[in-house]
Formats: C-alpha cells, structure tokens, sequence
C-alpha cells in the first residue's frame, strides 16, 4: 500500500470473539495498516447507530486506494474472507456489519454479510469526496456504493 502503515482504531462488539480480534488484526496488518489500539465496546448504543461487530477508524481512503496494488491482492482476498465470516460471528443474533470509518471526515462505510465480490471491486474505485453524509451502503439492485443522506439532501 504505501509505505508508512496506515495507523488505525478497532473498537469491537463485546461479543467479538477473540479469534476473531486476532483474524481481523492480522488480515489489515496485511493491508498495511498499523492497528494502534483494539478496544471492546462498553456503552450501549442508540437506536439509530448501526449494529456492528468491528467499527475501524483509518485514513479511509488512503486504505481504499492502497487494496487496488498487485502486491496486496492476496491479503485483500483474505480481509474479504474474515468480514464474511465475521458477520455471522453472533448466533444466533442477526449478522452484523464490519464498519470502515475515516478518521478525519467521520464518513462511514458499512461492509454487509455477504456482499458480492463486485461490492468490494467499487469500493476501491469509490471516490469518498463525493459523499458529505452516510452512512455508505452496498446497493445490490443498483450495482453501486450510496449515501441515502447525500441523495436525500441533494
């Protein structure tokens, strides 16, 4: 990716296994990402906050740019695989997301169970200058990252 590590924050859900802290730590060590502190989440959250089970704050889009090089395709692949299997992480609770934020502008994208493998190619081409609010979410039907705030307001 670049060649400084990316520093980042992981706040996990208190019922984020272990194994799980460790597969997502290393999979973004992968990615060149510096994980900085991993914290479990002790407040419960309102009811318009988005049930997650790992929120990471990072310089988003500096680390959205970086999983495009050739050299980081293979641990790109291997991030891809512990969102899928985390999402179902808490049975028999519904799946919950894995949720990328930007550090600097706040601006969230929400990584769904399941998404397709095509989600992930637009999310590296996604420019996030062109979004003010989000949350971002995976819009199956249209093929295409968008912020229902952004569209709402515009």
């Amino acid at each position: 990716m670049t060649d400084a590590p990316l520093p980042a924050e992981l706040l996990l859900d208190r019922e984020a296994s272990d194994d799980l802290r460790h597969e997502l730590v290393s999979a973004l060590e992968g990615l060149g990402v510096r994980t900085a502190r991993v914290r479990r989440a002790v407040d419960q959250r309102g009811a318009a906050d988005i049930p997650w089970i790992m929120l990471a704050s990072l310089p988003l889009q500096a680390f959205l740019s970086g999983l495009g090089a050739e050299a980081v395709k293979d641990s790109y692949a291997a991030f891809k695989n512990v969102v899928r299997r985390s999402s179902g992480e808490a049975d028999p609770a519904p799946p919950r997301p894995l949720v990328l934020q930007d550090r600097g502008s706040g601006l969230r994208v929400i990584l769904e169970p399941g998404l397709p493998s095509e989600a992930y190619d637009e999310l590296l081409r996604l420019d996030l200058t062109g979004f003010s609010e989000g949350p971002l979410h995976y819009d199956r039907e249209q093929g295409r990252w968008r912020s229902e705030l952004d569209e709402a307001a515009g």
